[in-house]
């Protein structure tokens, strides 16, 4: 699957650098899309005095520090968000490149972050998942995870294609199911975004489906138990389950066979 051997000394870098790139066009993302607004148009600007944002005022993380977190022209503090995003997307696309190296079904991998960093965090702010960025998702994750199975110099991997279409379908009907037993507790959000986490966890493996799909509700169920025991929400507290959903779906990539031999040598 690897594209040549040593790849990694270039790709991670490069991914850590696209990453950044991408980390701030995600923040564009994160503000507009639940707006309703364009991600291309107008071009950035303040949102106090409305002075569009300079080409060397958008450097990823350096323009923010140079600037001392405020604008330029009118001193308006800027979202220390806004370089953490940056940042934390560097960082994750770097970690992706050096785990599976110079390899195909690394684009697939770094699209997952993106849209996984874009939705959590429009989910956390709005408790919403929007359509704008998870219904594009399906065909651009197939063809993606298209690509990865193809392999174009390797051996090819169509059975793990197949795998990814009955992981997709497998998670989609297991959310729907359950927000029509009990829509209080799952959106249609949620249901749609399954989909596509099912195509990802399918083409790594069974292993990866059960696991990946069990997780979010063992970790946003621990999380939920820590708010209560903080008293910092209550029994009926409203938690987005969005982010929990796609932490489960890296925990069922990275560690899903992992955790599946672990637990049959537990039985």
């Amino acid at each position: 699957m690897l594209l040549a051997d040593g790849g990694r000394a270039f790709v991670v870098p490069a991914a850590a650098l696209v990453g950044l790139l991408i980390g701030s066009f995600l923040n564009v993302v994160v503000w507009r899309v639940p707006r309703g607004e364009s991600i291309v148009s107008p071009p950035s600007a303040c949102p106090r005095c409305g002075h569009p944002i300079r080409a060397y005022d958008n450097v990823p993380v350096v323009s923010w520090l140079v600037l001392r977190g405020r604008c330029r022209d009118c001193g308006a503090p800027i979202s220390r968000r806004y370089p953490l995003v940056e940042g934390a997307t560097g960082v994750l696309f770097a970690l992706a490149a050096a785990w599976t190296g110079a390899s195909w079904v690394l684009p697939a991998l770094l699209y997952l972050v993106a849209i996984g960093i874009a939705l959590a965090l429009v989910d956390l702010d709005v408790h919403r998942l929007p359509d704008a960025i998870v219904l594009p998702s399906y065909p651009v994750a197939a063809a993606l995870l298209t690509l990865a199975s193809w392999n174009p110099g390797g051996a090819s991997h169509w059975g793990s294609l197949l795998r990814a279409v009955i992981g997709s379908v497998v998670l989609l009907a297991a959310y729907l199911l359950m927000a029509l037993i009990y829509p209080a507790g799952m959106g249609f959000g949620d249901v749609k975004l399954a989909g596509v986490l099912g195509l990802y966890l399918g083409w790594f493996g069974w292993w990866p489906v059960a696991v990946g799909f069990f997780a979010p509700f063992f970790l946003g169920g621990l999380f939920a138990l820590g708010l209560v025991a903080a008293r910092r929400a209550g029994r009926k507290s409203g938690v987005p389950f969005g982010p929990w959903m796609i932490l489960g779906t890296w925990v069922g990539i990275a560690a899903g066979e992992l955790i599946g031999h672990w637990y049959l040598g537990l039985l």
